[in-house]
C-alpha cells in the first residue's frame, strides 16, 4: 500500500486511516471485542493510522485502543497514535475550551495513560479557544514535543489563516477537518494552504456520515442517533433529498463494481497527496469497503462520472446545526 507523510518529514502512515470516535458508541452501540476486530482488519489490511480523542465516549475509545495494544504489543510498532485535547466541561456539564498549556499537558497524560504508551505520534488540540492567540495555544503544543510527550502536533476545525499563522510559531504536522464529496469547503483554501505548508490534511467524516455508502441511514435510524437527529442534513425533509441524489452515486459505484464507500474514499484520497482520510466504523465488513478505497486508482473518466452525480453544493442543509457551530472556525 502507498505511504503518506504525517506532514513534511513526518511519519510515514496508510493513505487511509481509521477514526476511532466509533469506538465509543456516538453512530450505535459497539463494545470493545468489535473494536479490536476493526484493529486486526487494519493491521492485515496495512491501514496503520488510528484517530482518537480524550471526548470520545469520555476517553472510552482509548482505553478501547489501549487495550488492543497491551493484547498485542507489536502493534504499538504497527500504528501510528494521534490523539486530541481542549475541549472541556465546567462542573455544571457546559462545554467550553482550554488550550492552555497546563491543560493541554494535563489531559494528554490521561490519554497516555489510558493508551497505554508513553508518546503519541500525534496531538490536536482539539478545537481552538477563540480568546486566545493561536500562536499562544501552538507554543503550548510545542512544549509537550520538548517533553517527548508527542511526536507532532495539529489542530482539528481551524481556517487556513489559522493554520498559517500556527505553522509561523511551530511546525504543524496535520490539520483534521471534515471533507468529503459532501463538503467541499476545505477546497476554499485549506486543501491549498495544507499543500503549500507540507501539513496533512485529515478528513473526518470522509463518507458524509454514512450518506455516501452503499447502506445509508434511513429517517428511523437517524431517529436512534442523537448527533444526526438534530443534524440539517439528516432532517427529514434534507435527507430525503440527500438520499435521492445520493442514490446516483450508489448508482456508479455499482457499475464501476465497488461499493459506494470505496469510491467515496478513492476520491477524496485523488484530492491531493496530502489527503487523508479516517472513516469511522462499527462494522470489519464496512472497513474492509472503506480500505478498498484506498487501493482504487481512479482515472480521469471516473472521476468526471462522480462529479456529474454529485455536483459542488449537491447537499441539503448545513454540515452542522448552530450549537455544533460552536468551536469550528468558519472560513467561507
Amino acid at each position: 500500500m502507498q505511504q503518506r507523510e504525517l506532514g513534511k518529514g513526518g511519519a510515514k502512515i496508510s493513505p487511509m486511516g481509521i477514526g476511532a470516535m466509533s469506538f465509543a458508541d456516538f453512530y450505535g452501540p459497539t463494545d470493545e471485542a468489535e473494536s479490536h476486530a476493526i484493529l486486526d482488519a487494519a493491521m492485515e489490511l496495512g491501514i496503520s493510522h488510528i484517530d482518537t480523542s480524550n471526548v470520545y465516549g469520555a476517553g472510552r475509545s482509548e482505553t478501547a485502543i489501549g487495550t488492543y495494544l497491551a493484547k498485542r504489543p507489536e502493534a504499538r510498532d504497527f500504528f501510528s497514535i494521534a490523539t486530541k485535547g481542549g475541549i472541556a466541561r465546567s462542573p455544571e456539564g457546559e462545554r467550553y475550551y482550554d488550550n492552555s498549556a497546563s491543560y493541554l499537558e494535563g489531559e494528554l497524560d490521561k490519554s497516555l495513560k489510558r493508551l497505554g504508551v508513553e508518546c503519541v505520534d500525534l496531538y490536536y488540540i482539539h478545537r481552538r479557544q477563540a480568546e486566545m492567540p493561536i500562536e499562544e495555544a501552538a507554543e503550548a503544543l510545542a512544549l509537550l514535543v520538548q517533553k517527548g510527550k508527542t511526536k507532532s502536533i495539529g489542530f482539528s476545525e481551524i481556517a487556513p489563516s489559522s493554520l498559517r499563522r500556527a505553522a509561523a510559531v511551530a511546525p504543524v504536522a496535520a490539520v483534521q477537518s471534515e471533507y468529503s464529496l459532501s463538503t467541499r469547503s476545505p477546497e476554499l483554501g485549506l486543501v491549498q494552504t495544507c499543500a503549500e505548508l507540507g501539513v496533512a490534511l485529515v478528513a473526518f467524516s470522509p463518507v458524509g456520515r454514512g450518506l455516501l455508502t452503499d447502506d445509508p441511514h434511513t429517517p428511523e435510524r437517524v431517529e436512534t442517533i442523537p448527533f444526526l437527529k438534530s443534524n440539517p442534513r439528516f432532517e427529514p425533509t434534507n435527507l430525503r433529498y440527500n438520499l435521492e441524489i445520493t442514490d446516483r452515486f450508489r448508482r456508479l459505484a455499482a457499475a464501476l463494481g465497488e461499493p459506494a464507500a470505496a469510491l467515496a474514499i478513492a476520491w477524496l484520497i485523488s484530492r491531493g497527496d496530502q489527503v487523508i482520510p479516517i472513516p469511522g466504523t462499527r462494522s470489519v465488513r464496512h472497513f474492509r469497503e472503506l480500505a478498498r478505497g484506498a487501493e482504487l486508482k481512479l482515472g480521469a473518466s471516473e472521476l468526471a462520472s462522480i462529479e456529474d452525480v454529485l455536483p459542488v453544493g449537491w447537499a441539503h442543509g448545513d454540515r452542522y446545526n448552530t450549537g455544533q457551530w460552536n468551536g469550528p472556525e468558519r472560513y467561507c
